[in-house]
């Protein structure tokens, strides 16, 4: 498929898409579903949640439908976090769904193993914390091709999420407490493999491009749910061929023996009708009867999607006595029915009165002095950032292209729709708002927006640059370097990585480097913008030789090898137009 072709979409505008395809299932389900919280982005179960009873969210980007909220119904989950298109749900989007679901006896979070999703719901659960109510969480990671055996924790979640979430869903529903309902999931995921293949990319709404090329002879054994490359590529094979290549290391790991009882799931991804599921899900059951292994059930259609990406999953979960009742406990949910569900009364709940997570930048007290040297003003900082959100726009489209040759290609849509939000956020700031309380209003905008990893690693950088200088009304050179080494070490210290990872710290480290370096010189704040500038690109630049040891890129490899990291070129992106703007300024 040539990169220059653009998808065909039934959409209105795109960044309507996720609170129209919402508004548009709560109003098909309205027997299931309704929507709490601010954010607009908690579906909550219409009868799921009570007192008394352990909640349970699960959640993650758009574009996988039916997963997320599809799930959420009585028996399963309580309630979904939905997040933009292949980005994790921002901390106060979970929250809405946990103040949704709390009935006093705590709440389990089950999502996809995947750096933004790990944050965000951390950062949601620090915050339940301080509102009293205890979380516990479970990163589904099933997917056998994104890490070798003893390193499961790194793995991705794919399709596994089905069973995790319906036996956690069940247990809940069972009046298992906290601990239980973690430990069922757990055990769940423990019993639980998967392997993909994917036959054609797939588009992002807002860009209409394809995310990944792949060759119409070729396939792409492991691929991830986001496009992310597999282990292989190689040429098409029959849906035999490429069974028994998905069969080969499940059934090495899980080592069954005859007997066994599984349950099966033959998942389709966007594109692939059931006419060819139902073919492969032939050669697994003629593979498992072979080994003499009971399929207990099976599901075939799509249940995890990739939007239209033509492909499909296998996922085996090896069952006991206890996951064999759980799995067979009635739910009822828009993309899942099993069993009949006896009639209990609906316990209607009011809508949360939903406490936002941090109270709305506000002006700091004058009572302290700050320093006013600097040519650098509120006023001109203000503008620089405004500058740096137009040109992250206007290199969107370029960022999501990096991103699709190593990552899932939505890096330039999400950073558009975080500086946007912090656009739309500094237009409301008082004239005299100080430095440190525009970076407080720029982190809440950003986080809100966003989710994602983007979203958690922009907001950390923003709120401690800010202190950094929250002793300045103007900054200097000096101060201004200060700012930029702040918001550094706030991306290393929610990302956790270091410089030679292949992330955006490459272009940041440097940046700080040769900032410092310059104001040590002598150089004033537009030298010491000059050389930051010059570190990030040597920096971004050199990520181009790195192997990616974080984020969805690091699956890949040596594969990863020969380009650029489109985290550390939006960097660079941010970084020149502050730089560009105060020359315009101050020339």
């Amino acid at each position: 498929m040539s990169s220059e072709h653009r998808a065909k979409k039934l959409i209105n505008a795109p960044e309507d898409i996720i609170s129209e395809a919402i508004a548009g299932m709560v109003g098909a389900h309205p027997d299931m579903l309704r929507l709490e919280g601010n954010t607009g982005r908690a579906v909550v179960a219409l009868d799921g949640p009570r007192d008394g009873k352990v909640g349970v969210v699960v959640g993650g980007g758009s574009g996988h439908e039916p997963a997320f909220a599809g799930y959420v119904g009585r028996g399963l989950a309580d309630a979904a976090a939905v997040g933009n298109v292949f980005a994790s749900p921002s901390p106060e989007q979970i929250l809405d769904a946990t103040r949704a679901v709390d009935g006093g006896a705590g709440v389990v979070y089950l999502y996809g193993n995947y750096t933004g999703d790990v944050m965000n719901f951390d950062m949601a659960a620090e915050e339940a914390a301080t509102l009293g109510i205890e979380c516990r969480s479970v990163a589904v990671a099933d997917d056998i091709a994104s890490a070798p055996k003893g390193r499961e924790g790194e793995r991705r979640g794919i399709a596994g999420d089905f069973f995790v979430f319906k036996i956690a869903g069940a247990a809940a529903e069972a009046g298992r407490d906290l601990a239980g309902v973690e430990a069922a999931a757990q055990h769940a995921l423990a019993s639980t493999r998967s392997m993909g293949v994917a036959l054609t990319p797939c588009s992002m709404p807002q860009t209409g491009k394809p995310n990944f090329e792949i060759g119409d002879d070729e396939m792409e054994i492991g691929m991830g749910l986001h496009g992310e490359p597999g282990m292989r590529r190689g040429d098409m094979a029959s849906a035999d061929e490429v069974v028994d290549e998905l069969m080969a290391p499940i059934l090495d790991e899980m080592a069954f023996r005859p007997g066994d009882e599984v349950a099966v799931l033959v998942n389709g991804l966007g594109a692939t009708g059931l006419l060819e599921l139902y073919i492969l899900h032939r050669r697994v059951a003629a593979i498992l009867a072979e080994k003499g292994v009971k399929i207990h059930y099976s599901w075939v259609g799509e249940y995890a999607t990739s939007l239209e990406m033509a492909g499909a999953s296998i996922t085996l979960m090896k069952l006991d006595t206890d996951l064999r009742k759980l799995l067979d406990m009635p739910c009822r949910t828009p993309a899942l029915t099993v069993g009949t569900l006896q009639d209990a009364p609906r316990q209607a709940r009011s809508t949360v009165s939903a406490r936002p997570v941090a109270e709305t930048a506000r002006e700091e007290s004058r009572s302290r002095e700050l320093a006013t040297d600097g040519p650098i003003t509120p006023a001109l900082f203000r503008t620089m950032m405004v500058a740096a959100g137009e040109r992250i726009s206007t290199e969107a489209d370029r960022l999501s292209a990096l991103d699709g040759v190593i990552g899932d290609g939505d890096h330039g849509v999400t950073m558009d729709i975080g500086w946007k939000a912090v656009r739309d956020a500094l237009a409301q700031s008082p004239e005299d708002e100080t430095i440190e309380t525009s970076c407080k209003r720029m982190a809440k905008a950003f986080l809100d927006a966003v989710g994602a990893s983007s979203g958690p690693l922009y907001a950390t950088a923003f709120l401690r640059a800010g202190t950094a200088v929250k002793d300045r009304l103007n900054l200097d050179a000096a101060s201004m370097a200060a700012w930029i080494e702040a918001a550094c070490e706030g991306v290393r210290e929610r990302g956790r990585a270091a410089p030679g990872d292949k992330t955006m710290v490459d272009a940041w480290v440097p940046a700080v480097e040769e900032a410092r370096g310059a104001v040590t010189g002598g150089a004033d704040v537009l030298g010491c913008l000059d050389a930051a500038c010059e570190g990030a690109e040597r920096g971004m630049n050199a990520t181009r030789d790195i192997e990616s040891k974080r984020g969805r890129s690091s699956k890949l490899g040596a594969r990863s090898v020969g380009h650029i990291d489109p985290g550390a070129a939006s960097t660079v992106v941010i970084l020149t137009a502050m730089r560009d703007t105060a020359r315009e300024a101050l020339a």
